[in-house]
């Protein structure tokens, strides 16, 4: 078996998820099997989750938290209740990290959890640490922790050199 690599979309600039599923659909063009867990994603429109639908069962999409709203945007009490479905989450990213149950993880957004304080340093650590050495994984997030550097493969940042507001 070959060694799987850990790599990392990053940056401000909108795209991050969408490059995710590309490398993912790469994976099923290759025959493999691909999971997404996906955090802090809020609102996501009804068409774009039906579409992602029909590549199951080979690519599985999991999203543990309730609200459809940002989280930044949720009530403290709100904001208790989905740290507890993120954690149920991050449990599950564990559970397919250490026993191989797929070829490709995508946690998206999981770099947010840092950025919000719903997980530390050290449980991210663990969590990567905690991967089958076969498996791809791959990470997305506004900002890349440079503590996180020793354990990547490869770092994608995603940036807006130029944006046109006009085809919106």
């Amino acid at each position: 078996m070959s060694k799987g690599t850990i790599q990392v979309i990053c940056g401000e600039g909108k795209g991050k998820t969408t490059a995710a599923l590309g490398m993912g659909i790469s994976a099923l063009l290759k025959g493999q099997t691909v999971i997404m867990i996906q955090f802090l994603k809020g609102c996501q429109e009804l068409a774009s989750c039906e579409i992602l639908e029909r590549l199951e069962p080979e690519l599985k999409i999991f999203r543990f938290e309730k609200s459809d709203a940002f989280f930044e945007t949720l009530s403290e009490e709100q904001q208790k209740e989905e740290r507890m479905n993120i954690r149920n989450g991050m449990n599950f990213a564990r559970k397919v990290l250490s026993t191989g149950e797929c070829d490709l993880v995508i946690l998206d957004e999981v770099l947010g959890l840092l950025d919000q304080g719903i997980i530390e340093m050290d449980e991210m650590t663990t969590l990567l640490q905690s991967r089958v050495e076969e498996i791809d994984l791959i990470l997305t997030g506004k900002v890349f922790p440079k503590e996180l550097d020793p354990l990547v493969d490869g770092i994608r940042e995603i940036d807006h050199l130029k944006v046109d507001n006009t085809k919106q």
